[in-house]
């Protein structure tokens, strides 16, 4: 059966600074990269087969620094990208909280029932990933592999997998850097490991769910 090492990209500035990033293509910080080594070490004893990540920058560095020398490349998976938070993508979270008040309310309160303006909904987002992470269990099913993704992605995700929906949205952490472990069939994947950091212990600045 197949075993999936769904991780996080490391930290960004927008991350650190509470700015909506969605599909904005920002890099990782520092604290980012020092993020991904660590977990590197980590994964390292795992032996993932294959590598798979989302399109976006700081994902496809993230799978980088984690990709031992002479291992095939991190394969880019489109289906993988941030979900479109459309006008609301860079902008913090308290402009959005003053200037979209209603909407912002209905986004803390029922995610699962938001249209971002110009952007897209959860159920649109968790349908294209979870499709995604089902072909990726399916293509090699008797093997580990990592996943890189993004705070929505991985939320969206796991909530497929525990059976909860979009509505379970915010039931489940994400932080910078951090590993989920799932394992069992393509279409029944069971959660084994959540929002695991503690390969992050000792360095400087806080993981984000943000």
């Amino acid at each position: 059966m197949p075993r999936i090492l769904l991780i996080r990209h490391g930290q960004t500035e927008w991350n650190r600074r509470g700015i909506f990033r969605g599909r904005a293509d920002v890099p990782l910080s520092p604290a980012g990269v020092r993020q991904m080594e660590a977990l590197a070490a980590r994964v390292a004893t795992e032996r993932p087969a294959r590598i798979y990540t989302s399109p976006l920058e700081r994902a496809r560095t993230s799978a980088r620094i984690l990709c031992p020398a002479g291992a095939q490349p991190p394969l880019v998976v489109e289906d993988l990208t941030d979900m479109s938070y459309g006008e609301w993508e860079g902008k913090p979270e308290e402009t959005v909280r003053v200037h979209y008040p209603d909407l912002y309310a209905r986004w803390m309160a029922e995610p699962h029932r938001v249209r971002h303006p110009g952007g897209e909904s959860l159920a649109e987002e968790q349908q294209r990933a979870d499709t995604a992470l089902r072909e990726i269990a399916r293509s090699l099913p008797a093997a580990t592999v990592a996943v890189v993704a993004h705070r929505v992605v991985n939320k969206l995700l796991l909530c497929a997998a525990l059976g909860l929906g979009a509505e379970g949205f915010w039931r489940i952490r994400q932080d910078t850097g951090c590993l989920n472990v799932l394992e069992g069939e393509a279409d029944r994947l069971a959660v084994v490991l959540l929002n695991d950091t503690c390969h992050l212990q000792g360095l400087e600045g806080d993981a984000a769910d943000f």
